[in-house]
């Protein structure tokens, strides 16, 4: 809630400070949040503070794609946006990796700790060395958003974006549940599958980012839809014995979805109304794909099985290879 709340308001934010100075508060407030979660002493608190390292983490994001495309030309995006893009996918394997690491020696409140002070001490560095973004956003007003909503490709870009997000995040919530309880795997096991699979991620989305660069996102995002669908699909009908194939297959393809997505993200509207356009997008498109979608993994998974319902929210993804060819942008590469 504090992440949807922040990422919502954020392009308000932003209007009355320098897109630099958000990205510097969003670090700050994130590791004080996070600092404070290890010293909750009952629930109370620590639904609070947790609270407030969503509101931390909720202002970063718009921000930063502004500073990305104003500070690198639109034919270079693809490639911005993947090495910036990195940081999610390599965060899918080190996070458990960090709690397991300080947990051997330490109580459950110092990966907390440690990650705080990380975002602290990075928000210095940003605030030492970072330069660009040193300008304001938008104000958001009646002409901003009438601008924004009757945009087609807005709308569209919330359908595909919820899209990425359920191949993504919304089958990763998922996927231990679905190896133990179709697949018979016990839990240690299917945790090390499913962060293993988030490894090759982290170097392909680079690659996905040149092919942006070169191809054009929108062939990108149809051939990422269509593959990420039919992987899935395969995830759905596979025996336990060949089961973890597609799972690979489908998470190496399904982040390139990123760096092509952000880049037509910030083609379809007017530059100035670029973080509005993010802030907008991504907490709608997040409620469906990281919501709604693990929701319904569950509850087919209740009244069928979960190998239905993977292969139906296949079928979903792979529908957005016929969405994502008819999104037009304003802004093409400079």
């Amino acid at each position: 809630m504090g992440y949807f709340i922040s990422l919502v308001g954020s392009s308000f934010f932003s209007s009355r400070f320098s897109h630099r100075q958000t990205v510097l508060v969003s670090g700050g407030a994130l590791g004080a949040a996070l600092i404070g979660v290890s010293f909750s002493r009952n629930p109370v608190v620590m639904r609070l503070v947790l609270f407030l390292v969503g509101v931390g983490g909720g202002l970063y994001l718009p921000s930063a794609i502004v500073i990305i495309t104003t500070t690198f030309q639109g034919r270079h995006w693809g490639k911005a946006i993947a090495v910036h893009e990195l940081a999610p996918n390599i965060g899918f394997v080190a996070a458990p990796l960090i709690s397991e690491v300080l947990m051997q020696h330490f109580s459950w409140r110092a990966p907390f700790f440690v990650l705080g002070l990380m975002s602290l001490a990075l928000a210095g560095v940003f605030l030492g060395f970072g330069r660009d973004g040193d300008f304001s956003g938008t104000p958001p007003g009646m002409e901003s958003f009438k601008a924004i909503f009757s945009n087609a490709s807005f709308w569209r870009l919330i359908l595909l974006f919820a899209l990425g997000i359920a191949g993504t995040l919304g089958l990763f919530a998922m996927l231990p549940v679905f190896l133990v309880a179709e697949h018979g795997f016990d839990h240690r096991t299917a945790n090390t599958v499913v962060a293993l699979s988030r490894l090759a991620g982290a170097v392909v989305v680079f690659w996905s980012g040149w092919l942006a660069d070169r191809l054009g996102a929108k062939r990108v995002l149809t051939l990422v839809f269509l593959l990420s669908g039919l992987a899935t699909m395969a995830m759905g009908i596979s025996s336990s014995t060949h089961v973890i194939f597609p799972i690979f297959i489908q998470s190496v393809i399904s982040v390139c979805f990123f760096p092509a997505g952000f880049a037509i993200l910030s083609r379809v509207s007017r530059p100035d109304l670029r973080n509005m356009m993010v802030s907008l997008t991504i907490p709608a498109a997040f409620v469906a794909g990281g919501g709604l979608i693990p929701a319904f993994i569950g509850a087919v998974g209740e009244i069928a099985s979960f190998k239905s319902a993977f292969f139906l929210v296949g079928v979903f993804i792979g529908m957005g290879a016929l969405f994502s060819r008819r999104v037009s942008t304003m802004h093409p590469p400079l």
